[in-house]
């Protein structure tokens, strides 16, 4: 397919993300976005911190039945601090995403250097200690927004934008880009041209 021109194994180095102060009742919708964007941009899998949650669950593997990723993690109930000190004793990288950071711009050549990165994203107030323990507390912008918003955009300059045709070789539908109206195509349908596809 002439749109799919990233497969995940391209994007490095590895980034999974750690998804502090997870409530299920009140956070559901805002870490399911967490997670579908980070397997959409490019991430290789999300811990949640802490907390179990069957729903969650359920969405992230339907997601990935359908549009791919096998490869992609989803773990929970993860003690947050320890992994983070494991993370760091095996030579990786831990990235705060926190508006009161150092503007993405300015580190993003660091970052890239690293043998692998884990990304932390807040739901309610961080602890200090992930302020204190991380490798790079990084900001993107200056104002209050959404965690969601904040990983999309850290992945995106990561990576160049080239996560943006990403695709997964075991998915079973693929969306065409399309001027107008919705173009979605099984794989066991697929003709091999994007003009006939729909």
């Amino acid at each position: 397919m002439q749109y799919c021109k990233t497969m995940p194994e391209e994007l490095n180095p590895p980034v999974f993300v750690l998804r502090l102060g997870h409530r299920p009742k009140r956070d559901k919708r805002i870490t399911t976005h967490v997670a579908l964007v980070a397997r959409a941009f490019g991430a290789r899998g999300v811990f949640i911190a802490n907390v179990v949650d069957e729903n969650l669950s359920r969405t992230v593997r339907k997601v990935i039945e359908s549009w791919g990723g096998n490869y992609f993690k989803l773990v929970m109930g993860v003690n947050p601090l320890k992994l983070v000190n494991e993370w760091k004793r095996e030579g990786g990288c831990v990235v705060h995403l926190t508006m009161y950071g150092i503007p993405v711009n300015e580190v993003l050549d660091r970052v890239r250097r690293c043998s692998k990165i884990l990304v932390v994203v807040g739901a309610e107030k961080v602890p200090r200690i992930y302020y204190e323990i991380a490798d790079y507390n990084v900001s993107i912008g200056l104002q209050p927004h959404s965690e969601v918003a904040a990983l999309a955009v850290f992945l995106d300059k990561l990576w160049n934008g080239r996560e943006l045709s990403l695709c997964f070789s075991d998915a079973k539908i693929y969306i065409v880009p399309s001027e107008r109206g919705k173009c979605v195509v099984r794989r066991d349908e697929w003709k091999g041209e994007d003009t006939e596809a729909c």
